[in-house]
């Protein structure tokens, strides 16, 4: 099973390897590329096409892409973890670095890479698995139909540990005919560590990545936890025992039952998506040791916490340059771009996804610093009105708080969230953006360090 086909073309791990990769390889980042699988054509043109079919016709084909792109439940014991972390180490130029992050995916983080000149290494991949029979709102069916196909990938890649998650609320549209099987390295491949010790400076710094998050979540097996729900506006309470806005969502959609019945849970783990499994630190620390190399942790509890702190770096380094710094662009899930954020001289500010909740950390971030002329905020569609969405309206009140231009880039508020073509519409509309500049020079590990210090975010020494 090759890595590139095993590993979802969709989700945030990957969508932001390859930004931050073009980057640094003087690459544009136009989209998701095309759809891998049976579905070999364009990603542009097929999600143009979804934006002209009747709503319910978008789902469906929207959740059809993604399930081309899954693999058979009956080939989870073929994927190889070498494999997927040389896939990872491959998306990068042959090169060195002066800093290099292995850890938690983080949006934010993706832009402090960008200016450091760094390369990032994921712990966490998702790995789409089909399956049919399931109802969306059935995570006990959910685990009992694909349990053994977990049981065998571990088997088969004794340094993974698999965080099978199940959202019916903001995965509704994809999970209806696969399961997400997110897999985290709790020791070091192979790939990675011949990534550090040939591609990091001399005097380069390693930095782990960790992302505190955690999840109540089911023990299922040796290395393998089951995690119903994820982070959004929804909690793990509503997830769990249900509640007002539950019972009114699955109304809406349909939905047989008014609350969900997920198995027990019986501890926390670190979030599927976006939590670190601190049991990498040891190999981290002992791979620094034979390097030469200090190694730092970066350290957050929640993953939009980094935002601030990095749009706050950006600022300063456009000020210290003597360029203006008046210019905000709000990112959403995987719609990020780093080259079109310093081609545009755009301070980036990621928000983890288009809900209330993102948006109340945006405004507070702005109700903090000093105003911006200019706020452009992408938004990424999912196909589903999921418990505390925000709509494009209330985006548009947000972006609305620039001095001068505030606009929705690359989104039709009228088909939001199902204005799919959005996923590549963003792209194409930040680079007609006027006052382009030539890149800057990196920053300084040590420069950034100190600036992030000042907005509450230490690197940790660790060895």
């Amino acid at each position: 099973m090759k890595a590139s086909r095993a590993v979802a073309a969709f989700d945030s791990s990957t969508g932001m390897l390859r930004a931050l990769s073009r980057f640094l390889g003087g690459r544009e980042n136009p989209g998701l590329g095309q759809a891998p699988g049976a579905l070999e054509i364009p990603l542009s043109g097929f999600l143009g096409a979804l934006d002209r079919l009747p709503v319910r016709v978008r789902e469906k084909a929207y959740a059809l892409s993604g399930w081309t792109g899954a693999v058979p439940l009956s080939s989870a014991g073929a994927i190889r973890s070498d494999e997927l972390a040389a896939w990872v180490t491959g998306h990068y130029p042959r090169r060195r670095y002066p800093v290099i992050f292995i850890g938690s995916s983080n949006g934010a983080l993706t832009h402090l890479a960008a200016a450091l000149d760094a390369a990032w290494l994921p712990q966490t991949l998702l790995l789409p698995m089909r399956r049919r029979g399931v109802a969306v709102d059935d995570p006990r069916g959910d685990l009992a139909a694909v349990a053994g196909a977990g049981r065998e990938l571990l088997a088969a890649n004794p340094d993974l540990v698999l965080h099978h998650m199940h959202d019916p609320n903001q995965d509704r549209l994809m999970i209806a005919g696969m399961t997400y099987f997110r897999v985290k390295w709790h020791r070091l491949p192979g790939a990675y560590r011949r990534f550090v010790r040939e591609r990091l400076e001399p005097g380069g710094l390693l930095v782990a990545v960790d992302c505190a998050l955690s999840w109540p979540t089911t023990t299922v097996d040796d290395r393998y936890v089951f995690q119903f729900g994820a982070p959004g506006d929804a909690t793990p309470e509503e997830y769990r025992h249900g509640g007002p806005r539950v019972a009114e969502f699955l109304a809406r959609y349909g939905s047989p039952v008014r609350s969900w019945n997920p198995p027990a849970a019986d501890g926390e783990s670190p979030e599927a998506e976006w939590g670190f499994r601190p049991t990498l630190l040891d190999d981290l620390a002992g791979l620094a040791e034979q390097c030469g190399t200090p190694l730092s942790a970066l350290r957050f509890d929640t993953p939009q916490r980094l935002s601030p702190a990095v749009a706050d770096l950006y600022r300063h380094w456009y000020r210290r340059l003597g360029l203006p710094a008046e210019r905000l662009l709000a990112e959403s899930f995987l719609l990020l771009d780093p080259r079109q954020a310093l081609l545009t001289g755009s301070v980036p500010y990621w928000t983890v996804f288009p809900t209330e909740s993102s948006r109340a950390g945006l405004d507070a971030y702005l109700d903090a610093t000093d105003p911006y002329d200019e706020i452009r905020a992408l938004l990424f569609n999912h196909g589903t009105e999921s418990i505390g969405l925000a709509s494009a309206r209330a985006w548009q009140r947000t972006v609305d708080r620039a001095r001068k231009i505030g606009t929705l880039t690359g989104v039709n508020a009228s088909a939001f969230p199902r204005d799919f073509a959005a996923l590549v519409r963003a792209h194409r509309e930040l680079t007609r953006i006027r006052l382009r500049r030539p890149l800057p020079l990196p920053l300084s590990a040590a420069e950034a360090s100190s600036v992030l210090a000042g907005s509450g975010i230490r690197w940790e020494p660790l060895a």
